[in-house]
């Protein structure tokens, strides 16, 4: 994420959703949309963020804003964890890390001592011409829709 500047052209994507079906980058063009990346489908921290993005759906609807989650589960764990957990919103599975490491997201985290390469939590708003508009290269799980929902709430108000 360190890579993407605000302003620039966004990486093209085309991923399965949780439902099969490819969604691209073009298909979001003239909306805004909030891509955002998690480590793993069915974990706490995952569903929490996930589950706020849901229940702020209607939000993200009024400024013309869509929703994609992104991890490198696989369709079929993406689909279990819209289910379980009723998400109103497309969870893409990228597990070949192509779209992650495009957009940043796969970087060296440490656990529990241990240095690893995994995806970190972080989001990138795409604005409505395919261009960067803001990035968060790591974002908390609890609260982050919110943030997310008042960054584009202030681009509309300054017209971008």
């Amino acid at each position: 994420m360190a890579d993407l500047k605000v302003g620039e052209k966004a990486p093209d994507f085309r991923l399965k959703a949780d439902d099969g079906r490819e969604v691209t980058l073009a298909d979001q063009r003239g909306k805004y949309a909030v891509l955002y990346f998690f480590p793993k489908a069915l974990t706490p921290g995952c569903t929490t963020e996930a589950s706020e993005f849901r229940d702020a759906k209607p939000k993200f609807d009024k400024l013309n804003a869509v929703v994609l989650g992104c991890s490198a589960d696989p369709v079929e764990n993406q689909a279990k964890f819209k289910a379980k957990f009723k998400l109103n919103f497309p969870l893409l599975s990228d597990p070949d890390f192509k779209v992650i490491e495009a957009y940043g997201a796969r970087r060296m985290k440490s656990f529990l001592g241990k240095s690893f390469l995994g995806i970190v939590r972080s989001t990138v708003v795409i604005d409505p011409d395919g261009r960067i508009a803001r990035t968060w290269p790591a974002a908390k799980a609890k609260g982050h829709a919110t943030e997310v929902v008042a960054a584009i709430a202030e681009m509309e108000k300054q017209g971008k």
